[in-house]
């Protein structure tokens, strides 16, 4: 139940990003934004095998751990994929609402990520080495 609930006020908060509150104000910089996010999503998409992915924060029967590509620089890289998408929309609609709402993605996605990695713990010893030196969401600079 708890992660059908994360993934509801995930996707009511992606609609409140990008459902327009107000005009276009910023798009050249938004887009600016929104293209390394899109780059990062299409090299994890492409990264992780099809069907390793659930949008649920449980694991999928047979599912494997990817600590490569962009794995090893993030733990969570789809997740840091919409928090900079929603980063987009907040400079396209510079509007305060969007603001908050990211703000809440941001904690909505760090408790799915928390849910999901007591799940990666229990089904693979290695993945405790693997979050010791990998950030979560920030790629840390070696």
């Amino acid at each position: 139940m708890q992660s059908i609930l994360l993934v509801a006020a995930q996707f009511m908060l992606i609609a409140l990003l990008i459902w327009p509150s107000s005009g276009l104000l910023y798009i050249w910089p938004a887009l600016l934004l929104a293209l390394p996010a899109l780059a990062l999503a299409i090299w994890t998409l492409f990264h992780n095998r099809p069907g390793n992915f659930n949008i649920r924060p449980t694991l999928k029967a047979g599912a494997l751990l990817v600590t490569d590509g962009p794995y090893a620089w993030v733990r969570h890289p789809m997740y840091v994929c919409v928090l900079w998408m929603g980063i987009a929309a907040v400079v396209l609609y510079a509007s305060w609402l969007k603001l908050a709402a990211l703000m809440a993605l941001a904690g909505v996605l760090w408790l799915k990520a928390a849910v999901e990695e007591k799940a990666l713990r229990l089904k693979f010893p290695s993945y405790e080495e693997y979050a010791s030196r990998v950030p979560r969401f920030i790629p840390s600079i070696r």
